[in-house]
């Protein structure tokens, strides 16, 4: 990762609100899932996370641009301040940086985790504070003592139903330790939305990873998403378009009665307030509902009532035809 900001293509005072934007569009073009033929997608995906998990952590974010960590959220001066007086003072210094944690309203951000380099000191000089008879470090330099690692983060891909994602269904899923949990799920989730669980991940030295949920929703058989609002194409009868009247509809909610206007043409769309996708900002989208008018199987009955009607009216003249 050469640089978290241009990693999202955003200017350095980019806002919370561009950050998560960047990243949600970079996610979804280079997810392990929709680039099995790009080997570098996996790696352009990771660089992507690792450059949210830093900007998105407001102490980590101020760190970065203050210099004193790297585009790894490793510090950038581990050992300012020990060569005074000619050796080390004693003591032992530790920085802190950032842990990852999910936030629910966003799919959902990140929180912080600690980066100890305490102990480093006593591998490189031989036992802590300790000085040699001349200047400098005055003895060997011995290699640098590895930090201890968390768990890896475990992916998972969790497929929800339309209608779920609609109502924003709690969603029970079964983790690699047989345990269940119920996932509530965002507002304004989406296909390819991330979620991240805390300590879910891998056992490791310095603790547990977490883990990273995908969201896929699955298609419905008669709803279409438009936004935040869900379609819906529905046939009436002639009869109904005709004389008008209530009418039964399906919605995400259950059904519900509508009312269609005499005379109402096909084509004809109506709108149910409230009954869509809820929204990041609060409330939900609507359902629009596209009137088809269905003639019945057999028209012969039809034609004789017709019989000797015909209309005289233009619906074409419009078109110039």
């Amino acid at each position: 990762m050469s640089d978290p900001y241009s990693t999202l293509g955003i200017q350095r005072g980019a806002s919370e609100k561009d950050i998560k934007s960047a990243y949600r569009k970079l996610a979804k073009e280079f997810h392990p899932d929709r680039n099995r033929d790009n080997p570098t997608g996996a790696e352009r995906f990771s660089d992507i996370t690792k450059a949210y998990d830093l900007l998105s952590d407001k102490d980590k974010r101020a760190q970065f641009d203050r210099g004193e960590i790297d585009m790894e959220g490793n510090p950038t001066h581990p050992f300012a301040g020990m060569g005074r007086g000619g050796g080390f003072n004693g003591g032992s210094n530790r920085t802190a940086g950032g842990q990852h944690g999910f936030r629910s309203e966003d799919f959902q951000g990140f929180g912080r985790e600690e980066v100890d380099l305490g102990d480093i000191f006593e591998g490189l000089f031989g036992g802590r504070g300790s000085r040699s008879a001349g200047p400098g470090f005055g003895g060997a330099q011995q290699q640098r003592r590895p930090q201890p690692q968390k768990g890896a983060d475990i992916a998972y891909k969790l497929r929800v139903p339309f209608v779920d994602a609609a109502t924003l269904k709690d969603q029970r899923i079964t983790l690699p330790d047989g345990k269940t949990i119920d996932l509530k799920l965002p507002k304004g989730v989406e296909d390819g939305t991330q979620m991240r669980l805390k300590g879910k991940g891998e056992q490791g030295p310095a603790g547990t990873g977490d883990g990273l949920v995908t969201i896929a929703i699955e298609k419905h058989k008669v709803y279409r998403r438009d936004g935040d609002d869900v379609r819906l194409d529905l046939p009436i009868t002639l009869d109904e378009a005709i004389a008008g009247g209530k009418i039964r509809v399906p919605t995400v909610d259950g059904p519900v009665m509508m009312t269609v206007k005499p005379g109402t043409h096909g084509g004809t769309v109506l709108r149910l307030k409230g009954k869509g996708f809820s929204k990041k900002s609060g409330g939900r989208g609507d359902q629009l509902v596209m009137l088809e008018i269905q003639l019945p199987a057999d028209t012969a009955e039809l034609a004789n009532r017709l019989q000797g009607w015909k209309d005289e009216s233009d619906p074409r003249s419009k078109l110039g035809v």
